[in-house]
């Protein structure tokens, strides 16, 4: 059995991943000012930000190319690969899973395992590494395949957002609601649901009492097992090493990770959230 893992550009990776030779990344277009850029290419996170603060127009984003997927899993099963695991961002903001079913009926010749992971950022880069360290250890696919669709099943997030606008910009807050909830210093928290949707979750009253409310979450959310939890921000580090350091301190296994273009379109600066993810066993 040789297994590669393809996945797409709005994963946050660590480089020492990205650069295994049975991984693979596909790119996710972002447009800001008439521009296209590929994020981890010729777009950082802090250009992201910079940029999307220089401009009035909200950035868009793409979904990956399935040609290009098709082009991959045609040099894959080309290369002696045999089996296929597609970890991609969530169905609930990206049409792109639903679009790449029909593939699994195109290459009869490699098992083909596109789980909708139901998330991105962080988390969904947690997976990729979770199953290349299972592939390293020679594990068998179905036992691979069962322990990834629990880590699905278990992976959430969480997320405070401190701009509304981009909410409403985004399709999910109405206006007037966005006008109130800035009258009376609302801070909602939004989480991605079941469907791998971004939703409110809950609205709370001032910034520090949505943080207090959001390490409940987090202590109420990871009681059952071991999970690894990422801060994940909008261009606020230093808030970010803060929280880091305080969860922690408190036993949690914790990393730092930065939303990229595709989240960061939706929530705009300075947004902060945890990704938690189940530890395999």
């Amino acid at each position: 059995m040789k297994t590669a893992i393809i996945t797409d550009s709005s994963a946050y990776l660590r480089d020492e991943i990205k650069e295994k030779a049975n991984v693979f990344v596909l790119d996710v277009p972002v447009f800001i000012a008439g521009e296209t850029y590929i994020e981890g290419k010729n777009l950082t996170a802090q250009a992201f930000y910079d940029k999307m603060a220089a401009t009035e127009a909200l950035p868009k984003t793409s979904q990956p190319s399935i040609s290009d997927l098709v082009s991959q899993l045609e040099k894959l099963q080309a290369d002696g690969y045999t089996h296929v695991i597609g970890l991609f961002l969530s169905s609930g903001i990206s049409g792109f899973w639903q679009n790449i079913q029909y593939l699994k009926d195109e290459f009869p010749d490699l098992t083909l395992f596109f789980p909708d992971t139901l998330i991105t950022s962080a988390p969904l880069g947690y997976m990729v590494e979770m199953t290349y360290n299972m592939i390293k250890t020679n594990a068998p696919f179905d036992f691979i395949t069962s322990e990834l669709t629990e880590m699905i099943n278990q992976t959430t997030a969480f997320i405070i957002v401190d701009d509304l606008d981009h909410l409403v910009k985004g399709g999910r807050l109405s206006n007037s609601a966005a006008m109130i909830g800035n009258l009376l210093n609302i801070k909602p928290i939004l989480r991605f649901d079941e469907e791998g949707k971004i939703v409110v979750y809950e609205k709370i009253r001032t910034s520090k009492k949505a943080f207090k409310r959001l390490y409940k979450i987090l202590a109420e959310n990871t009681k059952d097992r071991d999970y690894k939890v990422y801060v994940i921000h909008s261009n606020i580090p230093e808030k970010a090493h803060d929280v880091a350091e305080e969860l922690t301190s408190k036993g949690f296994d914790v990393s730092i990770a930065t939303f990229g273009a595709v989240i960061g379109t939706h929530l705009g600066e300075g947004a902060l959230g945890f990704g938690i993810s189940p530890k395999l066993k």
